[in-house]
């Protein structure tokens, strides 16, 4: 669905594979628009490729991937405009881009903040990377970092090593250097993942308050739906590397287009269900990307598959009237699929 805001990141048909000849296209296609001060919402199971898109834009991604296609224009402070996806991702015109303009917090706190350096440098070092300014001015910013997130007694907590503060403090404390620049756009992959419900809503909560005060705009990975009706304008559904399904939030919930999305709200528990009731799960496993189905890759496990269609021709991307966009032969305004599927939509 288009962004109701400026676009500040347009991504069109990016491509990242990993190896040749036959290679794993761990992100196939992709399109997203990202508008000033938006929340966009990545959901899907774990191997559908969101991390990646988040480590693509960042140009990050570890050898032997590669961002091999498509377009990721991005509007930069003083309002030029770059293909983030032709840049050398070593280069500094990316350099200057990653951790100022675009910052990240990574899934994982324990072992993505360094175990050797204390909080306060890492998050100095951040800062003295991007801004021209001395020890005591970093360390002072770094401060009032630590104490805008929420951190509690920040003097102190600057010296000291991550293995010395609790889940909270160290997601946190990885929320702090991304932070420390000011930037227009915060990736957030699965922040909130192994904290318990109120650290949880903390996090979301200062996200939230943050975006408020500084007007930046988010891509937030998650699993948890419940958190993407909290916080989502729009949302990206990706199954194996590709988005599905792109709608408002509202859409996706009250009127969701894809097969997939409809089994993904599924399984969310909810009250009300019986003593012995089973949750109603989707069907199977994501595949591997090494030994697609052929045409929908979602066909295998869905449950409105058409025999003789779905498992021959690979859906293109739709867009319907309500501004969503679906990637399924059930919308496609095709005679024959409308015959076959009954007519469904």
């Amino acid at each position: 669905m288009a962004s109701n805001t400026t676009p500040l990141l347009e991504i069109s048909g990016l491509k990242t594979y990993f190896g040749t000849g036959n290679p794993i296209r761990a992100v196939d296609g992709v399109d997203l628009t990202i508008g000033d001060g938006e929340t966009v919402c990545v959901v899907g199971e774990s191997g559908c490729g969101k991390s990646m898109l988040a480590r693509s834009i960042l140009r990050i991604v570890s050898r032997p991937g590669n961002v091999v296609g498509g377009v990721m224009n991005f509007r930069r402070s003083d309002g030029t405009m770059v293909d983030l996806a032709s840049l050398d991702p070593t280069g500094e015109e990316i350099r200057s881009v990653r951790g100022n303009e675009i910052a990240m917090i990574f899934r994982e706190p324990m072992t993505s903040l360094g175990p050797v350096q204390t909080i306060g440098s890492q998050i100095m070092d951040a800062i003295r990377l991007h801004r021209k300014v001395g020890k005591r001015e970093a360390r002072d910013r770094a401060v009032e970092i630590l104490r805008r997130v929420g951190m509690p007694r920040p003097e102190e907590r600057l010296n000291a090593y991550p293995f010395q503060l609790s889940g909270g403090m160290r997601q946190r404390a990885m929320i702090a250097p991304a932070l420390s620049c000011n930037p227009r756009l915060l990736i957030a992959d699965e922040p909130t993942t192994a904290l318990d419900v109120t650290t949880q809503a903390v996090i979301l909560d200062l996200i939230k308050e943050l975006q408020a005060e500084s007007g930046m705009a988010v891509l937030f990975i998650t699993h948890d739906l419940g958190v993407v009706a909290e916080i989502a304008d729009n949302v990206a559904v990706m199954y194996l590397g590709r988005v599905v399904e792109r709608s408002d939030v509202d859409g996706i919930f009250h009127d969701p287009k894809h097969p997939y999305t409809r089994g993904l709200l599924r399984s969310i528990p909810r009250l009300g269900i019986h003593v012995g009731e089973d949750l109603d799960t989707i069907e199977g496993m994501v595949p591997n990307p090494l030994n697609r189905p052929g045409g929908c890759s979602f066909h295998p496990r869905c449950r409105e598959a058409v025999a003789g269609l779905c498992d021959k021709f690979d859906p293109r991307r739709t867009d319907l009237p309500d501004g969503s966009q679906v990637r399924c032969l059930l919308h496609e305004q095709v005679p024959s699929v409308v015959h076959l599927a009954g007519g469904r939509k």
